[in-house]
């Protein structure tokens, strides 16, 4: 053989083999990119931080990412800086409604007095707020919980001004009055209650209405399943951790959010967080609540222009990693 026939040989032969491993990488999914899930300081979200504290997510393709607020996590979504995130069912709809890649994949918490209507100590009941300053975050979830309590109590938003507020100005807009009110949650309830505000609605008067969910895109759920596995295991894991072992658990989470670990666990009894078990019924609708919830919600949305146009909500739902969950 040939010098120059055996340099050509060569020369193909590397050729070939580059062609084949620029193939196979194409083809191959990307596995080194974490999967991102946004999510702010509301009290129900907190058990993911829990599972990271935990140590449930290490060596898992998993990145936690903090908010100011949900409407943060909503515009980063869109941007596609998250792949994810904890999102209020309201702010999920408004996703599936407008871009439509957006899937449920766990139900995080229920409020039942998590999120409140607080006033200066001298008013007695949401009466009271007529022609008055209202703080209100300005998102869907917002503009739903005022429009819901003011409904409760033969009022409308023309009764009141409303103060656009994000969640990290609601304790030191009331405290310095440049609001008589504020629909808040989180610390920030914590913080004013203890100051002296005074509770005039709550959650629990709307029983089932506002569901905190666990979102993931469709192209999340092509890409990176393993990791979105892992993120819902170690949810549930941290879940049966802080039910099990509440105190250790609440010193663990105060130390993000800078309260008390007993605000914590004053502030958990605010919500219900459905286990596993309820987690697959009411994804895959064999208990209807969720799904009803949601049609429900969803006709309130369209009648208050919350909402661009119905949606079919179980199109959403998507019970996958809840189904092979282990815990």
């Amino acid at each position: 053989m040939s010098a120059i026939t055996h340099n050509l040989k060569y020369a193909m032969l590397s050729l070939l083999t580059v062609t084949m491993a620029i193939a196979l990488t194409n083809c191959t999914p990307e596995t080194n990119i974490p999967l991102r899930i946004g999510s702010n300081l509301w009290t129900g979200y907190e058990t993911l931080y829990l599972a990271r504290d935990l140590g449930y997510y290490n060596d898992k393709l998993i990145r936690l990412v903090d908010y100011p607020s949900g409407t943060e996590e909503v515009r980063a979504y869109r941007n596609k800086e998250i792949e994810g995130a904890g999102l209020s069912i309201d702010q999920a709809l408004v996703l599936a409604a407008t871009q439509e890649n957006i899937r449920i994949i766990a139900i995080m918490d229920v409020s039942n007095g998590g999120d409140v209507i607080l006033g200066k100590p001298e008013f007695t009941d949401m009466k009271a707020l007529k022609g008055k300053r209202v703080g209100v975050e300005s998102t869907a979830l917002g503009a739903f919980f005022i429009a819901r309590a003011l409904e409760k109590n033969d009022m409308t938003t023309k009764d009141i001004q409303i103060v656009s507020l994000e969640l990290t100005e609601h304790e030191r807009a009331y405290k310095e009055g440049k609001v008589d009110a504020v629909v808040t949650f989180g610390p920030a309830r914590i913080k004013l209650l203890e100051a002296g505000a005074k509770l005039l609605f709550d959650s629990s008067q709307i029983p089932g209405e506002i569901v905190d969910t666990l979102t993931v895109s469709t192209e999340a759920i092509a890409n990176s399943p393993d990791a979105i596995q892992a993120l819902v295991d170690g949810r549930f894991r941290a879940l049966d951790y802080f039910e099990k072992n509440p105190q250790d658990a609440a010193t663990r989470m105060a130390k993000r959010t800078k309260v008390t670990p007993e605000q914590i666990l004053n502030a958990f009894k605010g919500l219900s967080q459905p286990n596993l078990q309820a987690n697959q019924k009411l994804l895959d609708k064999s208990d209807p609540v969720l799904i009803n919830g949601m049609t429900k919600l969803v006709k309130i949305m369209v009648d208050n222009k919350l909402l661009p146009k119905t949606i079919d909500p179980a199109s959403i739902l998507d019970d996958r990693f809840i189904k092979k969950a282990k815990i």
